[in-house]
């Protein structure tokens, strides 16, 4: 199997109320609240959900190393934590997409490649593997928060401070979309590597090596 990939590895009893899934619940929880803030037409309500995003971002690093640290890995983190990431990234993408900033097919292809991997790795779960994330997902994940990040700061803002800011933002701005380029290209990249060894891994359950006998 490739580095990333393992069986499932049988834990002590840990109580499903802990501090990484209070930090994966809280996480779930500011999806909505960021997703309101974005349709409230005030500088002041973008600025709030570029905070929401940020905060919530920085949960989904939080508490996966503290479950690893602590041994309080859970059947519940490990279903409800890749949810609640998808469900933020997704809706961030989903909302800069009905505002126009980017382009409906950008957000498509980044949501079947995500929901695509996020079904395969349920379905080897259920068998006992899990297919953690590689580095060029790691990669992807880094370059998808970069550029929401970047979407999210209302640029025109600083052009209603003063106009004289309209050239630098425009920039600003066009440099978020080649981050968002970038994030789209690693995005595709990780999806054909993650598919590439489900179907090793679909031919290994399928036909498992026979046991040598003593």
């Amino acid at each position: 199997m490739a580095t990333h990939v393992s069986r499932v590895e049988r834990y002590a009893k840990v109580s499903t109320i802990n501090v990484p899934n209070a930090l994966t619940v809280f996480r779930l929880l500011l999806v909505p609240v960021f997703i309101y803030l974005k349709f409230v037409d005030t500088f002041s309500a973008q600025w709030w959900a570029l905070l929401v995003f940020c905060v919530a971002a920085a949960t989904d690093q939080l508490d996966g190393k503290i479950a690893r640290a602590y041994g309080l890995v859970t059947d519940f983190g490990r279903v409800v934590d890749p949810l609640a990431d998808k469900a933020l990234t997704l809706s961030a993408f989903i909302i800069l997409s009905i505002q126009g900033v980017l382009p409906w097919w950008f957000t498509i292809l980044v949501t079947i490649r995500e929901l695509g991997i996020t079904v395969m790795r349920a379905f080897f779960l259920r068998r006992g593997i899990v297919v953690s994330a590689s580095q060029s997902g790691k990669i992807k994940t880094v370059l998808q928060v970069l550029a929401i990040f970047l979407l999210l700061i209302p640029w025109d803002y600083f052009y209603f401070l003063n106009p004289a800011n309209r050239g630098w933002a425009s920039v600003a701005l066009m440099s978020a979309l080649c981050v968002a380029g970038a994030a789209l290209a690693a995005t595709l990249w990780s999806g054909i590597a993650y598919v590439r060894e489900g179907l090793v891994l679909a031919r290994e359950v399928r036909d498992p090596e026979p046991q040598n006998e003593a």
